[in-house]
């Protein structure tokens, strides 16, 4: 079975350490809320602000989850700390949606997938079931690997933080995008969506083909 989405809007951010001059400031003017925000979790709300989505379903997907986070709750239990509660709080998956939702007043469906290098593909198989209901969906996933000595264990990403955007709906029309493979060294559960994301032309029909 097939189901076609049309992409509506797309964006994606990448750097090699950090993604510079993000409008946190401006998306978020609360500034005690901004202080609780991951990484993960600005350039969720980036994006959003970016491809124009705010209230809606998500589907959100992420292979290694907040690492930032977890990396400092291992890092106190090996030095015999204490954790942090909001280190704590952040550690799970689903973080950026769930700041997103609250910072938007988004009570509609959200959900979260894990899937290593598959990631991308889940999200855009669960995007387009779901699509069937006719609305508008934002497709979303980030990887923020940014820590602490990772140099000691990455030998082939070149980009440390990406997130990727796409807001689409279903469609009865045939595709006009397919899959492209290049090498750019991103972490394989972002680069189907990232794909996608850097053919889009908002001055054509943008549509793809999803195998369930």
């Amino acid at each position: 079975m097939t189901i076609n989405l049309e992409i509506l809007n797309a964006s994606y951010l990448l750097a090699p350490i950090q993604i510079e001059d993000l409008n946190t400031k401006t998306l978020v003017p609360k500034m005690v809320f901004r202080r609780r925000l991951t990484r993960a979790s600005k350039l969720a709300i980036e994006l959003m602000d970016k491809v124009e989505f705010k209230v809606g379903r998500i589907m959100y997907g992420s292979a290694y989850g907040e690492l930032p986070a977890t990396a400092n709750i291992l890092n106190a239990i090996l030095n015999k700390e204490g954790i942090s509660p909001t280190d704590f709080q952040n550690s799970v998956y689903n973080t950026p949606v769930s700041y997103a939702s609250i910072l938007e007043k988004n009570q509609n469906e959200v959900m979260t997938i894990s899937c290593g290098d598959n990631t991308s593909n889940r999200v855009l198989k669960m995007g387009a079931v779901k699509a069937l209901d006719k609305d508008e969906i934002l497709l979303l996933v980030t990887e923020t690997m940014n820590i602490e000595n990772i140099e000691q264990v990455n030998n082939c990403i070149d980009f440390l933080e990406i997130a990727v955007a796409l807001k689409v709906r279903v469609t009865k029309e045939e595709a006009t995008l397919t899959l492209q493979n290049d090498d750019i060294k991103v972490p394989e559960s972002v680069k189907e969506l990232l794909s996608y994301a850097k053919q889009f032309n908002e001055n054509k029909k943008n549509i793809i083909e999803v195998k369930l």
